[in-house]
């Protein structure tokens, strides 16, 4: 089945992909590796939720936005490569939560990104991972997802 009617069976219509608003690029390709930047979870222009997990945010909601990030990322990404049935798997995804001093749950957020991955790839989208708690992210974000992905040339 391609990515775009698996998108589609998922419900997901991929953004426009963003402009950076940074001295970076939104995915650099390195031979038949791509690194999509870190990502928001941003719709129609804004963080779609903003404040800290476990406090004004619940995991739930927070998983969700890590959803968000991914589809973003998957649309900066078929920007650049031209679809996504190029994508021979998902090799790595970084995570980062905005949480409470105390937040303990942050692997659960990033599975937001992790299993939409695999529903979207099946066994190519399983990845190496790692899901870290910070103090803070840009635009006041819960959440944000990175990935590196493998695509044919």
């Amino acid at each position: 089945m391609a990515i775009e009617e698996k998108l589609a069976e998922l419900g997901i219509i991929l953004p426009e992909a963003t402009a950076s608003v940074g001295s970076y690029i939104p995915v650099k390709l390195t031979g038949n590796l791509a690194f999509v930047s870190g990502m928001l979870p941003s719709e129609g222009g804004r963080v779609k939720q903003t404040g800290r997990v476990g406090e004004s945010v619940t995991t739930q909601e927070a998983y969700d936005l890590a959803r968000i990030c991914a589809i973003n990322g998957l649309a900066a990404l078929k920007g650049v490569i031209g679809t996504l049935d190029r994508v021979k798997g998902i090799a790595m995804v970084q995570g980062f939560v905005q949480g409470a001093p105390d937040y303990a749950e942050v692997p659960k957020v990033i599975n937001g990104a992790s299993d939409l991955l695999v529903a979207l790839f099946g066994d190519a989208g399983r990845h190496a991972r790692f899901a870290v708690g910070v103090a803070s992210l840009p635009m006041n974000a819960p959440v944000e997802v990175a990935f590196v992905a493998e695509f044919m040339p």
